[in-house]
């Protein structure tokens, strides 16, 4: 095989002989880009308010339009994946949400905003999906938790980033600033289409469909078509799918309203508070890379349910046991727990399916997973109007709870080895 020839050539330099390096660096930077704008929202939603005079419930609706666009970017993505490359979903996603989410900051009205947001979401929605199969193809089985959970700090530190400059640049030069900056990416787009190739296994996977090879997974022109057929594929479908819309249900109502809850319910300035969510982020990096390390040992299947239902259980301890003393504590322990599924979501789900179908199955599984936690933004804002915020964070609870139950009693892990044609 060509991978074989390349590592096995040592007047090639240590990137050629080991192409997933040079991929993983710019997959990194892409994923940091998306971390920081979909975070931006979340530090721009007061400011929004404010400006369009808006309710909690269509504050919260910024969040739900968002999940809806990344969800059936997410779709297609997945689809899109498997019939043109990952790379060049990557390519073209990119440049998508970088150019409508610089557009964002001229918006004059709640509408316009909500119809570039959606738009430039629909390239978000894909890279989740298209970075992280096109690694896990790349990368051998003994590292690859590791590298996709260190991949996944990528998306971390892009929260991370836009905390860091939203304290900076809204006070002094208004929320419509933050927007601008992301026109930036699109450089990452231009540089990746030149110097990044498709992996191997996508290539000869490829092949055998064109060529009309003899495979029970190659014969259906529509790729949801072979997910369904076959009874083990349309079991783990389902069950991801209902384990991913608890996840993104929980992940996203929280990272939407957690500022929100910091600086309107406990009243903590600006300021502190993105310090808090700092933090927070910080503890989040350094969770996925100790959890992708440990789970390369352990297994996947353990290591998540210790995430997903240890934040369960903080979560309740963040809104009820917090003090002024204690809160940058709690955040910190809060980001640890908070961080861990993420990073191994990735290598769990697409070690659940074969090459040919599974960047359909993912992106579907996984976005449905998307449509389903639409909701949680808007009912997190309902929830406030009618009680408060932390009482909606509770809900999120229930759902990370939930999340984990269902792959720790139904789900086999490293079904398939994502290297293999």
């Amino acid at each position: 095989m060509k991978s074989a020839t390349i590592t096995s050539n040592p007047s090639l330099s240590p990137t050629q002989q080991q192409p997933w390096k040079l991929a993983f660096f710019f997959c990194f930077l892409v994923l940091l880009c998306d971390g920081a704008d979909i975070g931006i929202l979340a530090f721009t939603l007061s400011s929004l308010k404010q400006e369009f005079g808006l309710t909690n419930v269509q504050a919260g609706a910024l969040g739900s339009w968002s999940l809806f666009g990344m969800a059936i970017g997410g779709f297609f993505g997945g689809w899109a994946c498997d019939r043109f490359g990952r790379v060049r979903v990557i390519v073209i996603a990119t440049a998508v949400f970088s150019v409508l989410s610089g557009f964002s900051g001229f918006v004059q009205s709640y509408e316009q905003f909500i119809a570039l947001r959606f738009t430039a979401c629909l390239g978000l929605g894909s890279l989740y999906i298209a970075t992280n199969t096109l690694m896990s193809e790349m990368v051998p089985t003994k590292h690859r938790t590791t590298v996709l959970a260190a991949l996944m700090t990528g998306f971390t530190l892009g929260s991370l980033v836009i905390t860091s400059i939203s304290a900076w640049i809204i006070p002094s030069y208004g929320w419509r600033t933050l927007y601008l900056l992301t026109f930036v990416p699109i450089i990452l787009s231009i540089a990746m289409y030149f110097l990044i190739s498709e992996p191997q296994s996508w290539k000869e996977s490829r092949a055998l469909k064109l060529s009309g090879a003899k495979n029970p997974l190659q014969k259906p022109e529509n790729p949801y078509k072979a997910i369904f057929e076959n009874p083990k594929h349309r079991i783990m479908f389902i069950l991801w799918s209902m384990s991913s819309g608890l996840l993104l249900f929980g992940y996203f109502g929280v990272s939407n309203w957690l500022p929100s809850y910091l600086e309107t319910e406990l009243g903590i300035k600006f300021k502190e508070m993105a310090l808090y969510m700092a933090g927070t982020y910080l503890t989040m990096m350094f969770a996925k890379v100790v959890a992708g390390l440990v789970a390369d040992k352990i297994g996947r299947k353990i290591v998540f349910a210790f995430g997903t239902m240890g934040t369960a259980l903080f979560i309740p301890i963040l809104v009820y046991m917090h003090t002024p003393e204690n809160i940058g504590w709690l955040m910190i322990t809060f980001g640890f727990l908070y961080g861990i599924p993420y990073a191994i979501n990735a290598t769990y789900l697409t070690e659940s399916f074969p090459t040919a179908i599974r960047g359909t199955a993912i992106g579907g599984a996984f976005n449905i997973g998307r449509l389903g936690s639409v909701i949680a933004p808007v009912a997190i804002g309902y929830m406030a109007m009618q009680n408060s915020i932390g009482a909606g964070l509770l809900l999120m609870a229930g759902a990370y709870f939930l999340c984990g139950l269902i792959p720790t009693l139904f789900i086999k892990e490293q079904q398939y080895d994502p290297q293999k044609a």
